[in-house]
C-alpha cells in the first residue's frame, strides 16, 4: 500500500494553467523537452498531444478546455489530468488567472 495521497484530477483540469516563467519548451519528434530553469529539472513530454495541450494551455480558460481543444477525447481526460497535475506537483505548470 502507497502513502503518497492519491492525485486528484478534476481539480487540476479545472484551473487554469500555464508554463512557469521560467519552463522552456523543445518540441522533438517523440513529444518534447522541458526545462526548468529555476530548478533545472528536465523532463519528458512523451506524448505530442500532451504537447499540444501545454501548448494551448495560455490561451484556455481551464486545463480541461485546452484538452478537450486538442482532441483530447472525454474518458482520456483523467490519464491528461494525471500528466498535468505532476507537472503542477514539479513546478512546470502554475495556476494563473483566466
Amino acid at each position: 500500500m502507497s502513502t503518497r495521497p492519491a492525485r486528484t484530477t478534476a481539480p487540476t483540469l479545472d484551473r487554469a494553467l500555464g508554463l512557469h516563467p521560467q519552463v522552456s519548451v523543445r518540441p522533438e519528434p517523440f513529444g518534447a523537452l522541458l526545462y526548468h530553469f529555476g530548478t533545472r529539472r528536465l523532463t519528458f513530454l512523451k506524448d505530442r498531444r500532451l504537447l499540444a495541450v501545454v501548448e494551448s494551455l495560455a490561451d484556455a480558460p481551464t486545463a480541461r478546455a485546452a484538452c478537450l481543444a486538442a482532441g483530447v477525447e472525454e474518458a482520456e481526460l483523467p490519464r491528461y489530468g494525471r500528466a498535468l497535475a505532476a507537472l503542477a506537483e514539479s513546478s512546470m505548470l502554475v495556476g494563473r488567472t483566466p
